[in-house]
């Protein structure tokens, strides 16, 4: 026991990708967050919240078997207690169409719903890709014409625009991945077209070969790049609704001056996606260059047991474009107190803390210096502090206003200002009339 004593503990660090988000940091966040609330408020969004582990089964099926994320990227395990075989979630769409689906909640009609939600992929951390990230979704359950998919593109630019990104920073790439019995013949096509140059095939071109060439379009291999560009295209494929589908998108989003570039080998990384696919570019975070991207999946409610039901939607992640937004220079507003309260000894802290909670109550944001193990600190000190929180006033509770019944009141942020006294019992309507200004 005294030699476990004296010895000194390996402090403990984070699993490698995934981060811890400070205070510093997290601001950032609460104000994109805010965003993204006000943003779904206007076009008639509800809030929806699932479980982070979901059975394994789901995203097998609904992800399809082929896919990166199902064949390498999945955090699944088994449940000690009974064996079932568990994952955390690596996407979001599967698990809120399996609640509709358990909880019939299309049943009085379609819904338009959005949801905040931690990810996880086990693949190779960097910059802008992690293993735990954060990823906002949004999806429109039950609607089958073109107009929602439009709608939730110009959803994407509403937000953009909030936030304080520009046509130069971000843009829009469309795509129409047809109906089944399309993609059909299309695979038909390709297949002929990649055995026909399977001297130029990587292994993992080969292996998908059969089971999903569609994502041999997608190919990060330069070597390949030639040859799967010279490859049968999709669109030659669709038929006329399809097409006619696609049109309408692209009709409203002419109207609306959205501009857009048709790429045809623009495929998603899931296998549930149908007709429209888009995905939102930069070129300002290298190799990550997509910070959202969705489309229509009408097959997916089927797939999971569920009726057939169309469905659209789109995720956009948080890291990516906090990052964006950093590397483009958009002012992100800091946030800072109304109020610094400053206590000059334990005699005044009664009253301070009292002043405080009435403050409060009235709507503003105060902050108040604690106590040390030595004491409260010099006024300096204090003030120091007052003014690194970004507060825009001081209230200072010396003994001497505090007999008077009187708070001394400083502007921190108009140095002509000069100081004042504030009667206590005013406090309230002070804060008021600050709040409302």
């Amino acid at each position: 026991m005294t030699e476990f004593k004296s010895r000194k503990l390996e402090a403990l660090q984070a699993v490698k990708g995934m981060n811890d988000i400070l205070p510093a940091e997290s601001t950032r966040w609460e104000w994109f967050e805010d965003k993204v609330r006000a943003l779904m408020a206007r076009y008639g969004y509800l809030n929806v919240r699932t479980p982070m582990v979901e059975p394994t089964a789901l995203f097998v099926r609904g992800l399809g078997e082929v896919t990166d994320i199902v064949e390498k990227e999945m955090y699944s395990f088994e449940d000690s207690m009974n064996g079932d075989k568990l994952t955390l979630r690596p996407e979001a769409t599967a698990g809120i169409v399996r609640a509709m689906v358990e909880h019939n909640a299309l049943y009085n009609g379609p819904l338009r719903v959005w949801s905040n939600v931690s990810l996880f992929r086990h693949e190779r951390p960097q910059k802008g890709r992690y293993r735990q990230f954060h990823q906002i979704d949004v999806e429109a359950l039950g609607f089958a014409g073109p107009d929602v998919d439009a709608e939730q593109i110009l959803m994407c630019r509403a937000l953009l625009r909030d936030l304080g990104l520009g046509d130069n920073d971000v843009w829009l790439e469309l795509n129409s991945l047809g109906e089944p019995a399309e993609r059909m013949a299309h695979r038909a096509a390709l297949i002929a077209h990649f055995e026909a140059h399977g001297d130029v095939l990587d292994d993992d071109a080969k292996r998908r070969l059969h089971s999903n060439p569609l994502r041999i379009l997608d190919t990060k291999n330069p070597a390949m790049r030639s040859m799967v560009d010279a490859a049968p295209k999709l669109m030659d494929f669709l038929g006329e609704a399809s097409l006619a589908h696609l049109n309408a998108v692209r009709t409203v989003l002419d109207a609306a001056g959205l501009a857009y570039r048709i790429n045809p080998r623009l495929v998603r990384g899931m296998d549930y996606y149908n007709l429209t696919v888009f995905e939102w570019i930069t070129d300002k975070l290298g190799s990550q260059g997509t910070v959202c991207g969705g489309g229509r999946y009408d097959g997916l409610f089927e797939q999971l047991g569920g009726k057939p039901t169309p469905a659209v939607g789109w995720g956009m992640g948080i890291e990516r474009m906090l990052l964006l937004l950093e590397a483009v220079g958009a002012a992100v507003p800091a946030v800072a107190p109304n109020v610094f309260a400053i206590v000059t000894g334990a005699d005044s802290l009664t009253t301070a803390m009292v002043t405080c909670e009435t403050l409060r109550g009235a709507g503003l944001s105060v902050q108040m210096h604690g106590a040390s193990a030595t004491g409260w600190g010099s006024i300096k000190s204090q003030f120091k502090r007052a003014d690194a929180s970004g507060a825009r006033f001081a209230l200072i509770f010396g003994a001497d206003e505090l007999a008077r019944g009187e708070v001394a009141l400083k502007s921190l942020r108009d140095a002509g200002a000069a100081q004042r006294s504030l009667p206590l019992a005013q406090a309230a309507v002070w804060a008021a009339d600050l709040r409302n200004a």
